[in-house]
């Protein structure tokens, strides 16, 4: 029998074409096949709120998935409420988290049954700074002016702003205390967006909220930043209120208080998910740090554009997590 070598050719090339969209849905990669809630273990308005809801507004305005992300705020218990969440919700994919240093400090206050080991880690996004800031009409123009001030009112005469209780904003303010021989009354609020507000209205002298949380306020001149909590101080040099930068703000340790600390942006997931699940975050999240949008907002917020994923990021929890026990072990906030 013969055969027309057209015919076979084109019988080979359909049946290689067959084999190929075959394979393709055997391996296509996995996406979201309804819509995904985004958990923001804290208050509406603070760091972690509008970093959750940036990245809502990317993906919908550059249709990075078909599925939407709606944004849920879980705050009880310190973050507790989000994290057990999503701890609960194995093998479920549907559903993420962002996460601020309370992934270590809630735990290690509380004794609530949680670790960030629990989750399933997907990015760090960044690591965002701390300042301390005061009222615009505070008489103090520098950091060691205003300690100064609260060491001569005495101990538990002045008011630091922040949010929540045994959390970051408390272990910078016990170390601010150890340092330099003073004693703040420590408000704890909500959400940093709460706690800008708050200072802006002199309910409190003082607070130590993240940049993005009070540029809006720093910029229409209602606060003033006095040093950054940081080792080096931030890069990001164009103006942002009539005569300062972020890179203008010294360090506090210029101003003679040796405390510095950076709290993580990081996303997270729920235990039990596959590596193609994973995948599909974590290529999503690089997608929107690429996008301008979220350039612009990391220099917006004065942000330390550090990210990682996969191992190196568990490592670099596991480190966190160990400094996080010495400082509130120091404090004095670790539950018994």
């Amino acid at each position: 029998m013969k055969i027309k070598l057209s015919n076979l050719k084109s019988s080979l090339a359909t049946a290689a074409a067959i084999a190929v969209m075959a394979m393709g849905s055997a391996h296509a990669a996995w996406e979201p096949t309804k819509p995904v809630e985004f958990v923001v273990p804290a208050g509406t308005g603070g760091g972690a709120d509008q970093m959750a809801r940036l990245i809502q507004g990317i993906v919908i305005k550059h249709k990075l998935m078909k599925e939407p992300l709606i944004v849920v705020n879980k705050s009880g218990g310190a973050g507790a409420e989000g994290f057990l969440e999503v701890k609960g919700a194995t093998g479920n994919p549907h559903k993420i988290i962002i996460t601020l240093s309370n992934l270590f400090t809630t735990p290690l206050a509380t004794g609530v049954p949680f670790n960030w080991r629990d989750m399933t880690p997907v990015s760090m996004m960044a690591l965002d700074q701390f300042v301390l800031w005061v009222n615009a009409e505070n008489p103090a123009k520098n950091a060691k002016e205003y300690l100064a001030a609260v060491k001569a009112a005495g101990p538990s005469k002045i008011k630091m702003g922040g949010t929540g209780s045994k959390q970051e904003d408390q272990i910078i303010t016990v170390g601010i205390e150890k340092a330099t021989g003073t004693k703040f009354i420590y408000i704890p609020f909500k959400g940093g967006g709460e706690v800008a507000v708050q200072l802006v209205g002199k309910h409190v002298d003082s607070s130590v909220n993240n940049p993005i949380e009070a540029v809006a306020q720093w910029r229409a001149n209602q606060l003033r930043a006095l040093c950054v909590f940081d080792e080096k101080r931030m890069t990001y040099k164009a103006k942002v209120t009539d005569t300062q930068s972020w890179a203008d703000i010294p360090t506090c340790k210029e101003a003679g208080v040796p405390t510095d600390y950076t709290m993580l942006r990081g996303i997270f997931m729920a235990p039990g998910v596959t590596k193609d699940q994973l995948q599909f975050y974590v290529d999503l999240l690089k997608k929107i740090r690429d996008t301008p949008e979220w350039k612009d907002y990391m220099e917006k917020g004065a942000f330390n554009q550090t990210t990682m994923s996969g191992d190196e990021y568990a490592k670099w929890l596991g480190t966190a997590e160990q400094r996080h026990r010495e400082l509130m072990k120091e404090a004095g906030f670790i539950a018994k």
